[in-house]
């Protein structure tokens, strides 16, 4: 039988929402401090397609359509790891998948609601639609090198004036260690999904975001909160962005209605350096990295986001790994203290061996 969710108080949730559909969520509120686009322009990439709304509507995993799908079993009892483990400088492997297709279409956001999206690029499993589910994923088809990540990786799509612009080739999708103790990390649930980054956020709340790493950058140009104007036009400069997910779990829910409760970013342990999970989210998750490469560049004024300018970006995870694969990776690389390729195997440390064989598959 399903487990009932425990509700928030009605004043709480419907102010969560808001906040949500707003864009504020745990974002800091500010003014947008881009200047250069006219008020006009600002105001015509918000529309329906765009919001950030709670689950209304039932779909394969969510029966109800509460916006609640609980984990089976729910992970209690973790405390956040405060240990010091052995230096490492790098715990993480790499998940390299290309684009399969592209759809107004968000199987988290609005499940079972074809075309109500903004349009998607979709990277990993081939048959990632409105109504995918954890079922309809689990062992498909996938772009990425290891056949046993089914996963579904999302983003809004890239335009250059009305011609779509796709990533070419494998793109990198890194799984790190987000919290100092990278011992602690465990494989992400079965069915697990978020949304990182909200299409309605402004320009400062994208540059502010936890997950904001280099922001848009092309040629020796970085930390741009929107796309550049202009890039070198060169065959070896394409627009790339890195950001960031949160990697910690609060162990009961596979998704809540805003896609994002459930997940949180670490925090620093107080009179240290250190990363930790919260205590309201304990248990540690692999840190999912995006690193997008577009092929575009020299004059950029007519490209966009399906979503907006370029500080709309976010992107969308939907765990569809094979349990056995996953787990071999996260204990061999992130647990392992290595750096790690789509195969498990770390370039500097030979000696310590590869997790998958020629054909990305368990031995």
């Amino acid at each position: 039988m399903r487990s009932s969710p425990k509700r928030l108080p009605a004043l709480l949730l419907g102010t969560a929402l808001v906040a949500s559909v707003l864009g504020i969520g745990t974002m800091a509120s500010a003014a947008d401090t881009d200047n250069s686009a006219p008020p006009s322009a600002v105001a015509a990439d918000a529309h329906s397609g765009h919001v950030m709304a709670a689950s209304t509507q039932a779909s394969g995993d969510d029966a109800d359509g509460d916006g609640y799908i609980p984990a089976v079993p729910q992970v209690t009892g973790v405390i956040p790891s405060t240990a010091t483990p052995p230096p490492a400088y790098h715990h993480e492997f790499q998940a390299g998948c290309a684009v399969t297709h592209t759809a107004p279409d968000d199987p988290i956001v609005y499940p079972g609601q074809f075309g109500k999206s903004h349009d998607h690029t979709f990277m990993g499993n081939t048959s990632t639609n409105a109504a995918s589910t954890t079922g309809s994923l689990y062992g498909g088809n996938t772009t990425c090198k290891a056949p046993a990540d089914a996963s579904a990786y999302w983003m809004p799509s890239l335009y250059k004036g009305d011609q779509k612009i796709l990533p070419a080739g494998p793109q990198v999708i890194y799984y790190k260690a987000g919290v100092t103790d990278y011992r602690s990390v465990r494989p992400f649930p079965k069915g697990l999904r978020f949304v990182v980054g909200n299409p309605m956020q402004s320009a400062q709340e994208f540059r502010s975001h936890k997950g904001f790493v280099e922001g848009w950058e092309c040629g020796d140009s970085f930390f741009n909160t929107d796309i550049p104007a202009s890039c070198p036009n060169r065959p070896d400069v394409q627009l790339n962005l890195r950001m960031q997910a949160p990697s910690c779990w609060n162990g009961l829910y596979l998704d809540t209605p805003d896609h994002k409760s459930h997940m949180a970013y670490p925090v620093v342990r107080p009179g240290t350096n250190d990363n930790m999970c919260p205590a309201s989210h304990p248990v540690a998750l692999p840190m999912i990295e995006f690193k997008m490469a577009w092929p575009v560049n020299g004059d950029m004024s007519q490209v966009r986001l399906a979503s907006g300018r370029g500080y709309s970006f976010h992107y969308d995870f939907f765990n569809a790994w094979e349990e056995r694969t996953l787990k071999a990776l996260v204990d061999h690389c992130i647990v392992g203290g290595l750096q790690c390729d789509t195969r498990g195997f770390d370039l500097y440390r030979p000696e310590r061996g590869t997790v998958l064989n020629a054909d990305h598959r368990l031995p």
